[in-house]
This record gives structure tokens, sequence and C-alpha cells, in this order.
């Protein structure tokens, strides 16, 4: 029997490349269909919000009336502002007002927020809490306006039952900010609170009871646990209501029109005042510009001390 010698075993096929999906005509149609769809927004975007803040960066080293064209003048705007008397008061006026309203907007919101999320789920409470900030701030001031009216407004009507004196709350130096804080306040507290509600929903409810466990009370696991958790959130909001409270004109300029004597004069409405009441737009774009560098350095400093207390707790 003759044994026939089995050949070299034969060699495999090289395996095909895999080729990669090229883009076909239905890849293409929705890249199409995207830009189509996004198209709107951008060029909204590109009109309304990135050629008018390099219009006002351009003007604010230019001299430019309404009759005339602009004129280059480089950093005179800058230099003026340095030794304008109005502008640093207007920006102690807004500091001033920022402090009472940021600073009464958290402690009410976190308190409120608090409140709800440990006592009560009722929707409608979240509802009728949220309702203030749904108003128009324009509606609000006018009312609020007329109730703090010296003679007729219902709340020294109040207080003259109780045996207090009227308070010239929109009419006096010293009551004006105050006043306009408060309404401030009263209009934003319910969106601030609903935010840190939401935060306040992502806790998980093991927390709480490993806090009971260890026998502390509910003012206790706020201040050990509710608040250390809420940093995020808490750190979020409070840059919002900042830049929110930087920008007041609207509230101002329905109550008191930045009076009396320049006591309520806002940056802002000290802004406004100046591109449209003298027609100085040039000047009004410079202290636009130095408000929007103020409000960049304030967020950078607030984010800044949020991670060195994240990096500290860590």
């Amino acid at each position: 029997m003759t044994l026939v010698k089995a050949g070299p075993p034969q060699a495999q096929a090289p395996a095909r490349r895999r080729r990669r999906p090229s883009a076909g005509p239905s890849h293409r149609g929705d890249a199409r269909l995207a830009w189509i769809l996004i198209a709107p927004a951008m060029i909204g975007f590109l009109v309304f919000a990135v050629y008018p803040t390099l219009r006002g960066v351009y003007l604010s080293f230019t001299e430019f009336r309404v009759l005339t064209p602009p004129t280059w003048v480089g950093l005179e705007n800058f230099r003026d502002l340095v030794g304008d008397p109005v502008f640093w008061n207007s920006l102690r006026v807004t500091v001033y007002f920022v402090v009472i309203a940021v600073g009464l907007t958290m402690i009410l919101a976190i308190t409120t927020a608090a409140v709800l999320h440990r006592l009560t789920s009722s929707t409608v409470v979240r509802g009728m809490i949220i309702l203030p900030f749904l108003i128009s701030s324009v509606v609000a001031a006018t009312v609020w306006s007329w109730m703090l009216d010296t003679q007729l407004g219902i709340v020294n009507l109040a207080l003259e039952g109780i045996g207090v004196d009227g308070i010239q709350f929109l009419s006096s130096r010293q009551w004006a900010i105050p006043s306009i804080a408060l309404i401030h306040v009263w209009k934003h507290l319910g969106y601030t609170a609903i935010i840190i509600f939401a935060g306040l929903q992502t806790i998980p409810p093991t927390v709480y009871e490993a806090g009971r466990i260890d026998g502390a009370g509910e003012t206790r696991m706020f201040f050990k646990l509710t608040l250390p958790l809420l940093r995020p959130i808490i750190a979020l909001v409070l840059v919002l209501n900042v830049i929110g409270a930087f920008q007041v004109f609207d509230l101002v300029s329905v109550t008191t029109k930045g009076g009396p004597a320049n006591a309520s004069n806002v940056l802002q409405m000290y802004i406004y005042s100046k591109a449209f009441g003298q027609f100085d737009f040039g000047y009004a774009s410079a202290m636009s510009l130095a408000l929007f560098a103020i409000l960049i350095l304030i967020t950078f400093m607030q984010m800044r001390l949020l991670r060195a207390n994240e990096s500290e707790n860590s």
C-alpha cells in the first residue's frame, strides 16, 4: 500500500480588512438637516448677542453720539470713568443693593427649600412659592410702588394701625435701596428656592437615616449634612443671583428712577441715562464693559472659593 504524503497545509487567505462605513447620502442628509434646524438659533445668536457685544466693545473706545459717526479716542472713556464720582457712587449703591438682595435671597431660599423638602410635598405650595417669579418685573415694581406709597400705601396704613409712624420707603435716601432690595427678594425668592429644592432631592434619604441613627437632630443634620452636600448648587445659585442683582434696572426705573438725589442710582440706571438721556453711547459702552469685567471677576472669585472649599473637605 502506497502512502501518499500529505502536502503542506494551504495558507489561509488573508482576512479582509473591514472598511469604515463611508459617509453615504443618508449621513450627508442628516448633517444638512441638522444645520438647517440650528440655523435660526445660530443666526439669532450672532445677530442679537455676538454682534451687539463686539459693537459695544468697539464703541467703548470711541466718542459716539447719535448724529455723528464714532470717533476713535482710545482709552479716554476709561480715564474719564476713573475720575467720574457719579460712576463710583453708582457702583457703591449697586454693591449695597447686591449685598442686601443676594444675602436675604440666599438665606430665605435655603430655609424655604429645606422646609419644603422636610415638611411638605404639596405641588400647590411649590407653585405658590414660584408664582412671584412669573410676574413681570415692571408689574411687580408698579404694584409695590403703590403698596409702599407714603400716604396711600397699604403697608404704611398697616404700620399706622399698629401705632408706627409712616415710612418713606421709596422717597428717602435711607430706605430707597433696602425697599427695592426687598422687592427683588420677593420676586426672585421662589425661583431660587425651587432650584435649591431640586438639589435637595438629589441627596439620598439614607444620609438622613444615618444621621438619625447617630442621634443628630434636624438642625444639626441641616448644618452638617444638607449644606455641605448642597455646596455646588448653592455656588451656582449664588453666581446667578449676584449677576442678576448687579444688572437690576427695571425695579429702579419704575419705583424711584434713581432718586432721591442719586440714592438709588444703580450702575445700570446710570448707563441708561448716559446712553439714552445724554446720548453719550461711547461712555455708556465703556461703563458697560467695566461692569462686564466686574462680573467676570466676581464669578471667577466665587468659583475659586468653591473649589478651595471642596478640596479642603475632600
